[in-house]
């Protein structure tokens, strides 16, 4: 996510801080500073919500635990003003797997809730659950009914809380994929408006919480949309079919010109109909400058790289392209380069798709 920093790992799963959480810290400190006037109180209040990042990454990890469960990986973690985004490889396919997946999260807040009430027991510290203090009553208190406010907030059916997803895992037992997020991304927008606008004349930080409630909702559509769109097309509808290759015993030097003299940055090497390589322009830039324009493309070109299967889902290969670095992909049938495929190629795909969708639907309303 754009605007995050990351501040470590666990079981693999990079974690990410997004520079909003910092605007969430402010707010604790002058909320606690207000109640008494002392530094000391917005201090503890601060220390306080940092302890919270445990929790919070303990719930996105009951996400992650849970998607592991079916074979889905978690790519990272992010935390937000509103809890953490545990952003996994892909989105499960069953709606009673993505049901399990969501409700992991808060499960974990219920049982952290319900360890800490043990705990209060245990130590015999008067507790009065009829009565919530998060600023000056005990902590194992605090910590108890925090568990039980990030349950209860990210069960609220509005995305990008785990309510959303949940909202859509019923939905998608009566419905396809595309219809379910539609209307759970609409209860969640209704619930937005509904937040900014006590947020105007309450508390300002529920307007925060609306704009990421409706940005999320939105997001949520068009990934929908997208993954609709490309579950009915194959890699054979996008791939490039007009292209340039180059022999792993060209110079360097034929490289400079084939690139000059067409739009092709990236160039597959192909020996005897193999594909033994890909020539990407990083590789042709540092090899003129390391070994001159008379060295050999079998000398600088990458050896290791992503193929894709012509017969393959687009919408299985799209999820993956994201996290690749590689600009370009090529794309055989049997064994024999047939294609590339790039991001833009997608992006086109999606955008002409759109467009000829908004025609027929206005056609449709016409009649």
């Amino acid at each position: 996510m754009k605007f995050s920093w990351k501040i470590g790992s666990i079981f693999g799963i990079q974690i990410y801080v997004h520079f909003t959480f910092f605007i969430l810290l402010g707010w604790i400190a002058i909320v606690h500073y207000s109640e008494r006037g002392r530094i000391e109180d917005a201090v503890l209040g601060v220390l306080f919500t940092l302890a919270l990042f445990f929790i919070i990454v303990l719930h996105e990890l009951g996400h992650a635990g849970a998607a592991r469960l079916f074979k889905i990986h978690t790519k990272d973690i992010t935390l937000l003003p509103i809890g953490g985004l545990a952003r996994l490889e892909k989105i499960p396919e069953d709606p009673i797997q993505e049901l399990i997946v969501a409700i992991a999260g808060p499960a974990v807040n219920l049982i952290l809730a319900l360890v800490f009430y043990i705990l209060i027991v245990i130590s015999g510290v008067p507790f009065d659950i009829s009565q919530l203090d998060l600023i000056r009553g005990n902590l194992l208190a605090q910590f108890f009914w925090t568990n039980l406010i990030l349950a209860g907030f990210n069960l609220i059916p509005a995305f990008p809380m785990d309510g959303g997803r949940i909202l859509r895992g019923l939905l998608g037992i009566r419905m396809d994929f595309l219809h379910a997020t539609r209307i759970a991304a609409t209860v969640g927008q209704t619930i937005a408006l509904v937040f900014g606008f006590i947020g105007l004349f309450s508390n300002p930080f529920l307007i925060l919480i609306a704009l990421f409630v409706w940005f999320g909702a939105s997001q949520e559509t068009n990934m929908a949309q997208v993954k609709f769109t490309l579950s009915k097309t194959s890699i054979n509808q996008l791939m490039l079919r007009e292209f340039h290759v180059l022999s792993p015993y060209d110079s360097l030097a034929k490289a400079v010109e084939m690139t000059l003299s067409t739009q092709q940055h990236d160039f597959p090497v192909v020996d005897n109909e193999r594909l033994v390589g890909m020539l990407y322009r990083s590789d042709l830039l540092m090899g003129l400058m390391q070994r001159g324009q008379e060295a050999l493309v079998s000398e600088v070109m990458t050896r290791d790289f992503p193929t894709v299967e012509a017969s393959d889902k687009a919408e299985e290969v799209f999820s993956k392209i994201q996290s690749l670095s590689y600009s370009v992909i090529p794309v055989t049938q049997q064994g024999i380069l047939v294609g590339l495929l790039t991001k833009e190629n997608i992006a086109e795909f999606l955008m002409f798709h759109t467009a000829i969708a908004e025609r027929k639907g206005k056609s449709f309303i016409q009649r």
